[in-house]
């Protein structure tokens, strides 16, 4: 394997469980909340549609994604894959998506836990909590990935456990009877308004499963990553399908679920349908449900930080952000910056409004742009790789060759499509972010071409 002598390089010392814990608990805290408001734009049997096409888009996308993540085993991901297929804007396209996807979640997340504590600790201030949690897990990533991966696998571990509880508590319950009652959003079944409804719950649909390819951005700190990642890659799309469809299944079956479709508790909520207010195990599905929100913020610091430094280190981004910490040889000042942006937009969210809305309402759809680009272009990338370069190393192959990897494709411009026809005003700000981006990378020209980068770095030879 050719690795380049830069001495920014990180460090290797991952696994494949500490991998598929970092691939499952970027996405966990989508089991927990916003999901749900796709019932009150489909009901449950037209989001039921929608997640399971959702679903197989991800199955499709990973299942593809592992080759390029094999293949070309570095921090920036998506960015280097696009980088190799269509040289420098593509990367650009790429990079900048990811970023925004990586960046506009973790303040959403930690304003969640902000709130959650808040309830529980009223004189608790939910937007100090937010920025406490900022400054914690940015100083565990900076101490080193090892502890921060093995962390974010325990903290994975309780989320999922507490998952598996909460369908445990709540199946005695379950009626089909329940959960398809009004199943439609109350109109006909594949009306056109029941249509359009499974379109416009895409977004939470995506939230299941949004982030888990910033696994791939841990990819120069595996061992072994031709082996690794697509255990952990195939793993966790896996246990992510699950636990999405049973959590999905259990809580509308239990009672009236348009009592859980707008609020951002449904879990607890439902809980309380079958055990009442006082009962332990609703304070226990409380308590632990804060480990869902704390493995999903803290494994998209790690997801982001690796961006940025991998920006930055090919020239897209100041060079001071891919300084690596000499003892601890982790990316602490990519961390530091995506935290800045994190907290801004934490404490801009009573100042800007988007349609209407506070920006953490929003916050997530704009973070879903950001994927389903970069989604895209990966594919895409997967196409040109094989026809510019069939003698490429591939340790692991996409299966079923072109069909899987079209299928993502396709799906994903159907999701672009719907998400900027049901939310043009934030398709228009993702576009301007993308351009001011444009911009940037069209007056550093120079700075990329004194980078020390190469689009081969770290692939197999």
């Amino acid at each position: 394997m050719q690795q380049h002598p830069l001495a920014t390089g990180l460090k290797r010392t991952l696994g494949s469980f500490h991998l598929w814990g970092i691939a499952v608990g970027l996405v966990i805290s989508g089991e927990y909340f916003g999901w749900s408001y796709g019932w009150s734009q489909a009901g449950t049997l037209g989001f039921l549609i929608t997640a399971l096409a959702i679903a197989a888009m991800y199955c499709a996308f990973i299942f593809s994604f592992t080759e390029l993540t094999t293949s070309i085993p570095h921090a920036g991901g998506p960015f280097a894959y696009a980088y190799r297929a269509f040289g420098p804007t593509g990367g650009f396209i790429a990079g900048f998506a990811t970023l925004i996807e990586f960046v506009f979640a973790p303040p959403a997340i930690a304003m969640a836990i902000g709130a959650y504590l808040n309830v529980q600790f009223p004189a608790l201030e939910a937007k100090w909590v937010a920025v406490s949690a900022y400054l914690v897990f940015m100083g565990l990533n900076i101490l080193g990935v090892g502890i921060a991966a093995t962390f974010e696998l325990i903290v994975t571990l309780l989320a999922i456990f507490e998952l598996l509880v909460f369908m445990g508590v709540v199946a005695p319950g379950f009626e089909w009877s329940h959960f398809t009652h009004g199943g439609w959003a109350g109109m006909d079944t594949f009306s056109p308004v029941a249509v359009s409804g499974i379109f416009a719950a895409i977004p939470f649909a995506i939230w299941f499963f949004l982030a888990i390819e910033g696994a791939a951005m841990a990819a120069e700190e595996a061992h072994d990553p031709q082996r690794t990642i697509p255990r952990a890659f195939i793993g966790g799309i896996l246990t992510l399908t699950l636990l999405a469809i049973g959590v999905m299944l259990f809580a509308g079956g239990v009672g009236d679920w348009k009592q859980l479709s707008n609020i951002n508790d449904p879990l607890p909520q439902a809980m309380k349908l079958m055990v009442g207010n006082s009962s332990g195990w609703l304070h226990m599905l409380v308590w632990l449900g804060l480990f869902g929100l704390i493995a999903s913020f803290h494994g998209i610091i790690m997801g982001y930080s690796r961006q940025i430094f991998a920006l930055a280190r090919a020239g897209y981004l100041p060079k001071m952000l891919a300084n690596v910490h000499p003892r601890f040889r982790t990316p602490n000042r990519a961390i530091i910056a995506g935290g800045i942006v994190g907290i801004a937009a934490i404490f801009s969210d009573s100042l800007v409004t988007i349609g209407g809305q506070p920006l953490t309402a929003n916050i997530v759809t704009m973070s879903v742009f950001g994927a389903i680009v970069m989604y895209i272009i990966s594919m895409l990338s997967l196409f040109k790789l094989r026809r510019s370069e069939p003698n490429l190393i591939r340790p692991f192959h996409a299966p079923l060759f072109p069909f899987v990897p079209a299928f993502a494709l396709v799906m994903a411009s159907i999701c672009l499509i719907a998400l900027v026809y049901y939310n043009v005003l934030l398709a228009l700000v993702f576009t301007a972010m993308m351009l001011l981006g444009y911009g940037w990378f069209r007056l550093t020209t120079q700075a990329r071409a004194m980078a020390v980068f190469d689009p081969h770095l770290t692939v197999l030879k």
